[in-house]
């Protein structure tokens, strides 16, 4: 029997052939509301994940995983020990013996395809091994990138961090190098430069030219849109540009990236927040913060319980809550984006689940028993 190893990745945002949906679950069923908190499909499956590709994996009574659609239909009924969730088309699905691709009839598919371990697709692509080498095929189940390397990660963004001869770099989905594997670690596409590590040196791509931060212990990828990156230097964690400029000094013991124009910084075990010039702008009083969301508000935790600041500091939403960004459903303690998105948070309290809106009103007035993310 091939043996299955799989990379799970958060999928961003939700498919745009249907509205955004939250798996929930009550009395011991699963579910899914809509945005108005109401149940767009009724809890009715003994088990259940998000949507990914217009599907999702849902299980009946008999333990048997098939897909539902959007409006809560079988379009693949329930027949498979096990099932992974559809990328690209495509998913893996097992009898319990063998993994094998299925495409959305939930018909075998890709049987040509040559691998020691079975991969999910993540956009476009999938892992293949032969041995300790691994490359990459695409949905046709065509070998793109010949088995070559010793490690390599799942194409995000259209690039994939790969392993050879003992160094880093990236390739791009025909194998082509957007970095050649040169380096002793290497960071992700993101809001700028890559960052890399040459030996005991840590610093930035830069027209491809490897730029030294020098004294760097640790580089962060640039995900925030403020274009700025934190460091670790002596201890301490600052933020540089896109150039590998020290724009903020290293000074803090945490930081957390800029989001809405504002960072969480820790000194002295509490918590404040810094602007993109290093003046702070909200005095270190809190036990953890977590980033701003658009909706101009950000998770804080005064004590013991979780609430809600805007910009100024004020506490909008009484510090009351558990916060989580645990998706209670997914493999391997995959995370999730805690505060507002597109208007709402999910809140614990006490052991239940809920929405809740920006002026705190609970979304539905209803609370659940566990409760996903909207996809």
């Amino acid at each position: 029997m091939f043996r299955v190893f799989f990379f799970i990745f958060m999928i961003a945002g939700f498919s745009s052939h249907g509205q955004e949906l939250a798996l929930a679950r009550t009395d011991g069923q699963f579910g899914f509301v809509n945005t108005s908190g109401e149940w767009h499909i009724k809890p009715q499956f003994k088990d259940a994940k998000s949507f990914s590709d217009d599907l999702t994996e849902a299980m009946n009574d008999d333990k048997s995983w098939g897909y539902i659609n959007r409006k809560g239909e079988w379009v693949i009924k329930p027949q498979f020990k096990d099932v992974k969730a559809f990328h690209s088309g495509i998913a893996l699905a097992t009898d319990g013996d063998d993994w094998f691709y299925i495409d959305k009839s939930g018909n075998k598919t890709l049987a040509q395809v040559q691998t020691d371990k079975f991969y999910d697709f993540s956009d476009g692509m999938a892992i293949i091994r032969n041995g300790d080498l691994v490359g990459f095929i695409n949905t046709q189940g065509a070998v793109v990138v010949q088995p070559k390397f010793e490690k390599a990660f799942p194409f995000q963004n259209g690039h994939s961090k790969v392993l050879e001869g003992g160094k880093w770099g990236l390739i791009d989905k025909t194998g082509a190098y957007l970095v050649k594997t040169e380096y002793d670690g290497i960071g992700q596409v993101a809001n700028g430069p890559v960052i890399a590590e040459m030996g005991s040196s840590k610093g930035l791509i830069i027209d491809g030219q490897f730029k030294e931060i020098p004294g760097a212990e640790k580089i962060w990828d640039f995900t925030s849109a403020e274009g700025l990156a934190f460091v670790k230097k002596d201890g301490q964690l600052g933020f540089i540009d896109t150039q590998g400029n020290w724009v903020i000094e290293p000074q803090f013991d945490k930081v957390k990236d800029f989001s809405n124009g504002l960072a969480p910084v820790m000194k002295d075990k509490k918590w404040g927040y810094i602007d993109t010039n290093g003046q702070v702008i909200i005095d270190y009083q809190f036990k953890d913060a977590e980033t701003f969301s658009k909706d101009g508000l950000a998770p804080v935790k005064p004590s013991k319980l979780w609430g809600f600041i805007d910009k100024k500091g004020n506490l909008v939403i009484e510090d009351k809550y558990d916060i989580s960004s645990v998706n209670f459903g997914a493999l391997f303690g995959a995370t999730e984006d805690k505060g507002f998105i597109d208007g709402l948070s999910r809140v614990k309290l006490k052991k239940e689940w809920a929405f809740i809106k920006p002026n705190g009103e609970v979304l539905g007035n209803t609370w659940f028993e566990n409760l996903e993310l909207f996809k």
